[in-house]
């Protein structure tokens, strides 16, 4: 059991101005593994005040101390890699391999990629005769989620961290464990007092007070693009920085001249990984129609061989989704797809295990979907696979663009250039080409209601920056 009941403020660990009590769950077993307090305004006012003090300093250190302090953290994180594994396949129910050999190992991975970009990094440059620099934008407010929590704080810590910002971070409230570790972490670390500031709480206290601060310069928000909106609307009065990693439906393009069996069941695997709660998995499969009945029958076998159990069991491919509000979300969706007509291949209603406690859904396979259909439009984030059958490409082209999100694409070709010209027309800030991984070096975003603003890289630098253009200096 886990008791981890106050906040990091100021370089200290401090009891919240009121206490409230949470308790957090395990959702494989449905019991209470720890409890955090929940913070409010008065908490985020402190923490705003010790930040934009460190701020004062913090963002005059030198990039060779910036450097120094990411890599005495990064060092510390992978010395703790297997602590904080352990915490998130605890508190979010990640199967351990993906806890410690994905989920937690994205942590240095992160610090990892923004030292090299800090390295080589250009803070100013000569425009004519103008001196062009870039500063640190201010205090940052870092809200996270709980799908990927230790990769979600770092990858927003790393780079403000390098480019001199101070900071508050409101992990999610569901897996908060592995956050209070990476305090720790920085703690240890040597970080100055101040730089970075936790507190948990929920949307409605702690990310409400935080996205509307006037103290605040910056908001780094990944979640849902309804809480997203709200994160906008509050922060727009204060006309502050807004960046955002929202939701996704992500469009899985297999062309006729694919590897067909294998561009399928890799896609459906990729769908069901870490329980279908990836922002940028490939729910909806694009087929030609006349592969339609092949597809299913190949994507039908991988659900049913995807071993779904504890997440401490050797044999277990996937573990619970996070919550039974999330589980009852799937639940309502699964039904929705049947009472819409689409073919159920595997899969479905319930859990695999009825007596199970914890909160398991059975991957799940649909076929014969119409794009118009709800479980083709909405943000299911289960293990949930719709496949749609194209007549021709540019049909295929037609509906992986018709919705509203626009985070990632994927397209399968036996050919590589006909697959980065069906890449280019697809209305995404990513596309993974013949099952190419993400490049921590390369920018992460999307396009339309998945978000604005990038992640990742250099260009995940760039959002912690302002620019200045200082004139009148003599041409080189």
């Amino acid at each position: 059991m886990r008791d981890m009941t106050q906040f990091y403020i100021n370089g200290e660990w401090i009891d919240p101005v009121t206490p409230n009590l949470m308790n957090v769950y395990n959702p494989a077993t449905d019991e209470v593994c720890g409890k955090i307090s929940m913070g409010g305004a008065a908490d985020v006012d402190k923490a705003v005040i010790a930040a934009n003090k460190a701020f004062a300093s913090f963002s005059l250190t030198s990039k060779e101390e910036r450097l120094e302090l990411l890599q005495s953290i990064l060092k510390i994180l992978v010395r703790r890699n297997e602590e904080i594994a352990h915490a998130i396949m605890e508190e979010m129910g990640a199967p351990w391999d993906l806890a410690l050999n994905a989920q937690a190992e994205s942590g240095p991975q992160q610090f990892a990629a923004i030292i090299e970009v800090l390295k080589n990094y250009a803070f100013e440059e000569m425009v004519g005769t103008t001196c062009v620099v870039k500063e640190p934008i201010g205090t940052c407010a870092l809200i996270t989620p709980w799908n990927w929590p230790i990769s979600q704080i770092a990858l927003k810590v790393a780079p403000a961290i390098a480019a001199g910002c101070s900071m508050i971070l409101k992990p999610s409230e569901i897996a908060p464990f592995n956050a209070m570790l990476f305090a720790e972490v920085l703690h240890e670390a040597g970080l100055p007092k101040g730089v970075f500031n936790l507190i948990n709480g929920d949307g409605p206290s702690v990310g409400v007070a935080l996205s509307g601060h006037p103290g605040i310069a910056m908001i780094s928000f990944t979640g849902s693009t309804k809480a997203g909106i709200s994160v906008a609307q509050n922060a727009a009065p204060s006309v502050k920085r807004v960046t955002q990693e929202l939701g996704g439906k992500s469009a899985n393009i297999i062309l006729s001249d694919a590897d067909f069996s294998k561009a399928v069941a890799g896609g459906a695997r990729s769908c069901f990984s870490n329980s279908g709660q990836s922002c940028n998995a490939p729910t909806r499969m694009l087929v030609p129609i006349e592969k339609l009945d092949e597809a299913a029958e190949i994507a039908g076998k991988v659900a049913q061989t995807t071993i779904t159990g504890k997440p401490n069991d050797d044999d277990t491919i996937i573990g619970p989704v996070v919550s039974k509000t999330q589980w009852l979300k799937i639940q309502d969706l699964i039904k929705v797809g049947i009472d819409e007509g689409a073919n159920l291949i595997a899969g479905g209603l319930g859990k695999p295990n009825p007596s199970s406690a914890g909160y398991f859904v059975k991957p799940t396979v649909f076929s014969n979907v119409n794009n118009s259909m709800r479980i083709a439009r909405e943000e299911i984030f289960g293990p949930v696979l719709s496949i749609i059958p194209y007549n021709s490409e540019e049909d295929a082209i037609a509906i992986a663009n018709d919705t509203p999100y626009g985070l990632a694409g994927f397209v399968s070709s036996g050919n590589i250039k006909h697959a980065r010209e069906v890449a280019s027309k697809m209305r995404t800030g990513m596309v993974h080409i013949n099952g190419a991984p993400l490049d921590s070096m390369a920018p992460f975003g999307g396009y339309k209601q998945s978000g604005n603003g990038r992640e990742w890289g250099e260009y995940g630098m760039d959002e912690f920056l302002e620019i200045k253009s200082m004139y009148g200096f003599e041409p080189k």
